[in-house]
């Protein structure tokens, strides 16, 4: 599927499972599509046929650079760190933070896992995905870290193993190399050396963040399992009805 240049743009269904596999064209992940051209715009409604929209990003995320309406979706703002504005997660306070951007991405992803805005943001997330009849877009602002952990517990609840989530994950740096250097290019003259450095290390996604925030989970909650329950307050059947609606042998 050509992805007509939207940026961190993929399908996650496809990959096969214990049960079978999960559904393609349903769960499409990216970066913001604040400012996308018709053709992009034409391309989720026409060729994704996308529903709904959820907008992971900060309320002042949203109000400096609105998602373009994509016609005939539903558009969901669900503001997963918004209890943790202070805690590194921009990349303004990255850029500014000397050596300590990998010790910030850290704390954000424990955020994204114990933060009661995460929480209740997954939660409402992944129950409309129950009530969900027509595919979804799921984004941040970058589509690497509330997104990126949003993915990973898509295709933990499907089934899929420790190897393809990190697969999935780590394919945002691939697919980011343009918008990177795009926005480094930006910044070149406003930044000394350093400040463009960490900025760098901030736009990317890096193993340690994703098996970190496995570790704050396990460490907390003891299970994945008791996680989706006691975290995201999930019903006790939400695995074996999701695994119902979209993994198909």
């Amino acid at each position: 599927m050509n992805d007509k240049g939207l940026i961190n743009f993929r399908d996650i269904g496809g990959l096969k499972v214990p049960a079978g596999v999960l559904q393609t064209g349903y769960f499409f992940r990216s970066g913001a599509i604040a400012g996308i051209t018709q053709e992009q715009s034409a391309f989720l409604r026409d060729e994704c046929r996308i529903g709904d929209v959820y907008d992971f990003r900060s309320t002042d995320e949203v109000r400096q650079a609105p998602d373009t309406q994509v016609s005939g979706t539903t558009y969901y703002h669900i503001d997963i760190l918004s209890d943790k504005t202070s805690n590194g997660a921009s990349l303004g306070s990255m850029i500014t933070s000397g050596n300590k951007v990998h010790e910030n991405m850290l704390k954000t992803y424990e955020s994204i896992v114990l933060s009661k805005s995460a929480q209740k943001g997954y939660h409402d997330f992944m129950m409309g995905l129950l009530e969900d009849n027509a595919p979804i877009l799921f984004h941040c602002f970058a589509g690497k870290d509330r997104t990126g952990f949003a993915a990973a517990v898509i295709l933990r609840i499907a089934g899929a193993n420790d190897q393809q989530i990190m697969d999935d994950y780590l394919l945002t740096n691939k697919l980011r190399v343009q918008a990177n250097q795009d926005i480094l290019n930006r910044f070149k003259d406003e930044m000394n050396q350093q400040q463009l450095d960490n900025l760098h290390v901030a736009l990317m996604v890096d193993s340690d963040y994703l098996k970190h925030a496995n570790d704050i989970l396990l460490e907390r909650f003891g299970t994945f399992d008791h996680y989706l329950k006691n975290g995201l307050q999930l019903p006790r059947d939400y695995v074996a009805q999701f695994r119902n609606k979209f993994v198909v042998e």
